[in-house]
């Protein structure tokens, strides 16, 4: 049976099915271009076997972007008993997995910033930048709402805010890049972690330091290094004691960057996904419309009552 997701889906039915109607009409618009990331980026080498899901890491997250307190406090261990996703108000979360060794193991998700970032190739407006230290950050003010980019992730990151349809803004880890990282300094998650799971250094060294841990413990890590190639490469990568597949990984990303596959496609882009954002407030607006005329009536209603 073929796995339906939206990889598949960029590589498939949409760009298969309207590229072919109309990527003649649009050769030149606005192609995507392609780069692989810069040489001495920074990165997060995350150790699985390491964490004991103490959450310290979403805990500091939460303080440094100052997003609002969460439903369950962090030292509530009940959120493991579902899986969670990162959204707009929580850049990073720990999951629980049960495993074919003896003991969970617990992960930690973000944004991993990718090399050559599909939500940054995709977006027609240009709200994403990849900048030299290796984080992927987003301008809410050039954003128009049209969410290709969560569409476009291979790891299904990006969060949308719905408080409002008018000021669309997306939501994801940044890498502290404003307070930290442009100043060389590692991510308050890094920074909090009492374990050391986190190790924060240049990409490049990262590699090599998890290949050594890997060569010096074979018995411990499974002999492959999650981020180093799929989809060209991400800036945080994983070490595990189990198949990934196991603690919630896609195994079946390959190494080619996700918009390789699309990028004649994007072409389009432009053309068709500029209507959204007319489309999006105008259903914004009959709503608040339909609401009005709904609360007008009752008004008199009940004046003439």
């Amino acid at each position: 049976m073929k796995v339906f997701n939206r990889r598949n889906f960029l590589k498939g039915g949409v760009a298969g099915g309207a590229a072919a109607t109309l990527l003649s009409k649009s050769k030149d618009a606005g192609a995507a271009k392609s780069f692989g990331g810069y040489p001495n980026s920074m990165g997060v080498l995350v150790d699985l076997t390491r964490c004991v899901g103490c959450r310290s890491c979403e805990a500091a997250c939460n303080k440094e972007q100052g997003l609002p307190a969460p439903d369950l406090p962090f030292d509530d261990t009940s959120v493991f008993e579902e899986k969670r996703r990162t959204s707009e108000g929580a850049y990073t979360v720990v999951n629980k997995y049960d495993t074919s060794k003896d003991h969970p193991l617990f992960r930690k998700i973000q944004c991993n910033h990718c090399n050559e970032p599909a939500c940054l190739t995709s977006c027609f407006v240009n709200a994403y930048k990849k900048t030299p230290e290796g984080a992927v950050t987003y301008d809410p003010t050039v954003c128009v709402g049209c969410r290709t980019c969560m569409v476009a992730c291979p790891f299904y990151v990006p969060a949308y805010s719905y408080s409002s349809v008018i000021n669309p803004v997306v939501k994801k880890c940044v890498f502290c890049y404003d307070t930290r990282l442009k100043f060389g300094r590692p991510p308050a998650c890094v920074e909090s972690c009492p374990k050391e799971v986190l190790s924060f250094g240049k990409r490049k060294d990262l590699i090599k330091i998890a290949h050594q841990r890997i060569r010096s413990k074979p018995d411990l890590y499974v002999n492959h290094v999650y981020g180093e190639k799929e989809v060209g490469g991400t800036s945080w990568m994983y070490l595990s004691s189990v198949p990934f597949d196991e603690v919630g990984f896609d195994t079946h990303l390959g190494n080619q960057p996700i918009i390789s596959y699309v990028k004649e496609f994007l072409t389009i882009v432009p053309m068709v996904l500029t209507i959204w954002p007319a489309l999006f407030a105008g259903f914004h607006l009959l709503a608040n419309r339909k609401d009005s005329k709904k609360n007008e009536k009752q008004s008199i209603t009940n004046g003439e009552g």
